[in-house]
């Protein structure tokens, strides 16, 4: 997650980017067997990340969820950063507040599937779409008395970095190599099995069977050659800490 230094929408955002799975709630209004009465609905959906930090779901016309959007495009998200905590009301949590949307871009939906290999076996199904939320506002609670309502630009991040974007699946293949040493940087431990998911202007995601991480960058990159520079200072850095 971001620096706890930082604004509340970057730190909210980091959780964001890190989290691959959310709580979907949607309206069931007017709809069988709830009946004419606005009725909240919450579902559990996996959750993927555009370079703006725009919330990426995949879902099926079948689900509860995707014929309540038809109905009412207007969701929330949240998103729940307190996993491991002896008291979860001490850790973070953003709601994002939302419109979401059908998006038949190749590039997302390739995003989406390299940050759940899982759902490769049905993303091109006929009834399954890939979403995308476009945040209205967000709210963040970071602990108790940590509370703030994020507009949606403090929440988004000016990708402003094209060429970033058009050299992610090069990266990928890159840095697949180093994928256990940048985990090590995310988690503290050592393990094998770790594959590099994606690559934002602020940091990289990784994978190991059900378990995600992420390494934030310092500061943002904006094209691929920023990006290679700063993950090989990192993991330089990493190398010198522990030859003290």
């Amino acid at each position: 997650m971001a620096n706890e230094g930082t604004s509340p929408g970057a730190v909210a955002r980091g959780l964001l980017r890190a989290t691959d799975r959310a709580a979907l709630a949607t309206s069931l209004a007017g709809r069988e067997p709830v009946g004419a009465e606005a009725w909240p609905y919450a579902s559990l959906v996996l959750l993927a990340c555009d370079h703006d930090a725009a919330p990426l779901l995949l879902m099926s016309d079948l689900a509860e969820h995707s014929k309540n959007i038809a109905a009412d495009p207007r969701a929330a998200l949240l998103i729940d950063g307190t996993a491991g905590r002896t008291d979860p009301l001490t850790g973070p949590r953003v709601t994002v507040l939302g419109t979401v949307e059908k998006t038949e871009e190749p590039r997302l939906k390739a995003r989406f599937v390299a940050r759940h290999p899982s759902a490769a076996l049905y993303a091109d199904f006929a009834d399954f779409h890939l979403y995308r939320v476009t945040v209205t506002r967000a709210h963040f609670v970071a602990g108790f008395g940590r509370i703030h309502w994020i507009e949606a630009a403090d929440l988004a991040f000016d990708a402003g970095a094209a060429g970033l974007v058009e050299s992610e699946d090069s990266l990928i293949q890159q840095l697949d190599e180093k994928a256990d040493r940048l985990a090590q940087l995310a988690t503290g431990r050592r393990a094998e099995g770790w594959r590099v998911t994606g690559i934002d202007p602020e940091g990289l995601d990784l994978r190991r069977e059900g378990a995600v991480a992420r390494v934030e960058f310092p500061a943002p990159v904006g094209a691929a050659d920023a990006a290679v520079a700063t993950i090989e200072a990192l993991l330089q850095a990493e190398k010198a800490r522990r030859k003290k």
